[in-house]
C-alpha cells in the first residue's frame, strides 16, 4: 500500500542519514531493549507507533534546522554584513520580526550613514547635532518601555504597536553592529593611554543590548551579589529536573553525589546560574542583607524541601576559584552546616552520610566539596595530553583530571594564604559516590565540541567517577555516569514557570552540535572562507572529537560523516591543505587515531586512502617548513 511504501521510504532516509541514533525507533513504547535497527521495519510494529516516531523525527530534523551557529571568526573592525546583520536579527527576535523587516531596519540604518556622512561634509554644525540627536534617540529607543513611548507621545495603543517597539530595538540594534568599526578606534585609543568607555560583557541573544556597541572596556558583574534573581530562578528549575530525570531512570532513587562544574566565566554571563543549581541540589537559598548582598546561603528545612539533602561535588576552574573567593567562602560553610546539621537522618542528607563515613576513618576536613587546580595553577592537562596523543587507556584521562583537582579550598581550610590544600582521600570518596555530573553552557556561540576544555574537564571528571564504579552485568564495562548539559541560552522562560528547563544528556547534545556545526557543509565552507585561521578551528574540532570518544560517546556516523567532508572530499582538502597544510594532517591524524584506539570503524579501503592522504599531508608540511 501507499501508506507501507511512505514508511518504507521515511525508514530508509533515516537510516541512511543514521538519524536513528538521534531517536531511536521502539517496536514498543518504553521498551528501550526492542530498538528497530535492520533495513526492514519489522510487521509487529504498528502505525501508531511509527506515526508517533515520524513525528518525533519531524521535531528533532526543525531543532537542527533552527540550531543557531557561529557564521566563522570575527574580524576586528569590521562592520557586519547585511545577511549577518539579518542572522543577528532573526535569531534575537525569532518569529516577531519578519525578513523584510529585518532589510528594512538595515535600509534605513544604512540611509542615516549617508545623511551622516553628507552632514560632516557640508557642515560641523549639522554633525553636531546630528550626534546629539543620535545619542538621544539610541538611548530613548533601548530605555523606554511601551509604555512611557506611549506617554510621551500621548499616543493610544492603535498608534504605536507591538510591532512598532519591536522594530524600534531593531533598528537599535542594527545601528549598535554598525558600530563595530570602533573597535580599531578603541585599540589606537588604549594604546595612546586614553579612556576606553565601558560595557557589560555578555551575550546579544542573552543580555540584550546592553553588551553593544563592541570595542569597549566590558566588565563584569558584582560577584557579592550572586546568584541574581533570575539565575536563581533558572538555576531551581534546572535542578528540579535533574533530579526528576535521574529519579525517572533509576526507580525513584535520588543521586547520592552529583558533581557539578563551576566555570568563572559561565558565572559571569549567566550571573551564577550554576551556584544555583549546587545550592538547590543541596536545599539551601542565598540570604541577602539590606545592600542587596549575599551575605550566607541558609540550608533549607528538610520539612520544606520535601527530598534527601544531595551531596554535592563543586569542580571549580582556576578562574573561579580566584574571581569569586567570596563565594567559594559561602559555599565552603553551607558544605560544612550541612555536614553536621542536627536532627537529620544520613538517608536524608547524603553530605552528612559522606562526611560521617568519613570522619569514620579519620579523614580530616570530611565535608569539604570545593576542589580545584594548585594555587596560582589552570587546566586538567586533560587536552594537552590528548593532543599530543601520549595515553593508552581512556581511564587514564580520567586519572590525570582527578590528579590535577585534588585541591579543596574554603574559608575553613585554615591558612592564612587563603592557598588550598591536598584532600585526595576526600575526592576519590565523592568521585566514588558521584551518580551524575552537570555541565552548563553559557553562550550560543561556544558549544561542547568547539573548545577543548570541556571534553578535558567535563568529560574527564566523568571518566575518574566511572573508573570507581563496579562492573556493569549486562556489559561488563564500568557503570556509566550520566552527564547532564544545561544551554544557558535555551528554552525555559521566565513568563511560564512550569515549564520544564531543557536538560539533556551529554551524547545528544554531542550529535545536535555535530549535526549542526562540524558536519554541516554551512559551517564547513564557513570555515573554509576563513583561511588559515577557519581551518584550525576545523583541525581543533577534530582533536575534541578524539577527546570526547575517549571521555564519552561519540556515534560512528560522526567519524564517517568527517572523513567525508574534510578529507576524502578533494575540493575541501584542496582548500585545506593550501590554507593551512598543518590543520589538514591534523584533521587525517584524528581520523587514523580514532580508527586505531576502537574508536571509530570503517572499512580497509578509508584507512588507506587516509594513510596516503597523511603521507602526502606530511610531505607537504616539510616542505613548508623547509
Amino acid at each position: 500500500t501507499y501508506q507501507k511504501y511512505l514508511r518504507d521510504a521515511i525508514w530508509s532516509s533515516c537510516q541512511r542519514c543514521e538519524i536513528t541514533a538521534d531517536v531511536p525507533l521502539l517496536i514498543s513504547d518504553g521498551e528501550e531493549t526492542n530498538v528497530v535497527t535492520g533495513a526492514d521495519l519489522p510487521e509487529s510494529l504498528t502505525d501508531d507507533i511509527f506515526d508517533r516516531w515520524a513525528l518525533t523525527v519531524s521535531d528533532y530534523l526543525v531543532e537542527l534546522q533552527d540550531r543557531l551557529f557561529s557564521s566563522g571568526l570575527h574580524t576586528l573592525g569590521d562592520t557586519p554584513t547585511d545577511t549577518e546583520m539579518t542572522s543577528y536579527l532573526q535569531a534575537y527576535f525569532g518569529e516577531k520580526l519578519s525578513e523584510e523587516d529585518c532589510a528594512k531596519a538595515i535600509s534605513k540604518w544604512k540611509e542615516e550613514q549617508e545623511f551622516k556622512t553628507k552632514g560632516q561634509s557640508e557642515s560641523n554644525v549639522l554633525e553636531t547635532i546630528w550626534s546629539s540627536f543620535q545619542e538621544f534617540a539610541m538611548k530613548f529607543t533601548q530605555d523606554q518601555s511601551l509604555e512611557s513611548i506611549k506617554e510621551s507621545n500621548n499616543a493610544s495603543e492603535e498608534k504605536i504597536s507591538e510591532h512598532d517597539v519591536i522594530f524600534a530595538e531593531a533598528t537599535n540594534i542594527v545601528s549598535l553592529l554598525g558600530q563595530t568599526t570602533e573597535e580599531l578606534d578603541s585599540i589606537m585609543n588604549l594604546l595612546g593611554g586614553g579612556y576606553i568607555k565601558p560595557k557589560p560583557g555578555g551575550d546579544l541573544l542573552r543580555d540584550g543590548t546592553s553588551v553593544l556597541p563592541t570595542g569597549r572596556n566590558i566588565h563584569a558583574l558584582d560577584p557579592y551579589r550572586m546568584p541574581s534573581a533570575g539565575a536563581w530562578a533558572r538555576g531551581q528549575r534546572a535542578a528540579e529536573e535533574i533530579l526528576r530525570q535521574h529519579c525517572e531512570a533509576n526507580n525513584g532513587a535520588y543521586p547520592e553525589t552529583t558533581a557539578v562544574t563551576l566555570w568563572g566565566l559561565d558565572t559571569i554571563k549567566t550571573r551564577g546560574e550554576s551556584i544555583a543549581i549546587v545550592l538547590s541540589l543541596v536545599g539551601a537559598r542565598p540570604v541577602k542583607e539590606g545592600t542587596g548582598r549575599t551575605v550566607r546561603y541558609d540550608l533549607v528545612p528538610l520539612e520544606e524541601l520535601g527530598r534527601p539533602r544531595v551531596d554535592v561535588l563543586a569542580s571549580l576552574s582556576g578562574i573561579f576559584r580566584d574571581s569569586f573567593a567570596n563565594v567559594v567562602d559561602l559555599l565552603d560553610d553551607m558544605f560544612e552546616r550541612a555536614a553536621s546539621a542536627e536532627n537529620e537522618p544520613d538517608e536524608m542528607n547524603f553530605i552528612k552520610k559522606h562526611a560521617s563515613e568519613l570522619a569514620a576513618d579519620g579523614v580530616e576536613r570530611p565535608a569539604a566539596r570545593l576542589f580545584s587546580n594548585p594555587p596560582g595553577d589552570y587546566g586538567s592537562m586533560v587536552n594537552e595530553v590528548v593532543s599530543s596523543g601520549d595515553w593508552k587507556e581512556s581511564e587514564s584521562l580520567g586519572e590525570t583530571w582527578k590528579g590535577r583537582n585534588v585541591f579543596s579550598y574554603g574559608r575553613n581550610e585554615g591558612n592564612e594564604v587563603r592557598s588550598g590544600t591536598a584532600r585526595p582521600v576526600v575526592l576519590d570518596k565523592l568521585l566514588s559516590t558521584t551518580e551524575r555530573v552537570v555541565q552548563e553552557i553559557d553562550s550560543v556561540e561556544y558549544g561542547l565540541t568547539d573548545i577543548q576544555e570541556y571534553y578535558a574537564n567535563t568529560g574527564a571528571l566523568k571518566k575518574a567517577a566511572e573508573n570507581r564504579k563496579p562492573l556493569d552485568s549486562t556489559t561488563g564495562q564500568k557503570k556509566k555516569v550520566p552527564l547532564s548539559i544545561i544551554e544557558a541560552f535555551g528554552g525555559g522562560s521566565f513568563e511560564d514557570s512550569s515549564a520544564r528547563l531543557p536538560v539533556r544528556d551529554v551524547e545528544d547534545v554531542l550529535r545536535l552540535e555535530y549535526r549542526s556545526k562540524l558536519l554541516n557543509p554551512k559551517w564547513r565552507d564557513t570555515m573554509i572562507d576563513q583561511g588559515s585561521g577557519g581551518a584550525y578551528e576545523i583541525s581543533q574540532r577534530m582533536t575534541a572529537i578524539v577527546g570526547w570518544a575517549a571521555t564519552a560517546d561519540v556515534d560512528n556516523f560522526v567519524f564517517d560523516e568527517a572523513a567525508e567532508r574534510y578529507a576524502l572530499d578533494e575540493e575541501t582538502a584542496k582548500k585545506l591543505q593550501k590554507s593551512n597544510p598543518e590543520a589538514f594532517k591534523n584533521v587525517v591524524r584524528r581520523l587514523l587515531e580514532a580508527a586505531g584506539r576502537g574508536m571509530w570503524e570503517t572499512d580497509d579501503e578509508t584507512i588507506e586512502k587516509l594513510r596516503d592522504l597523511y603521507s602526502d599531508a606530511d610531505d607537504l608540511v616539510e616542505q613548508v617548513s623547509f
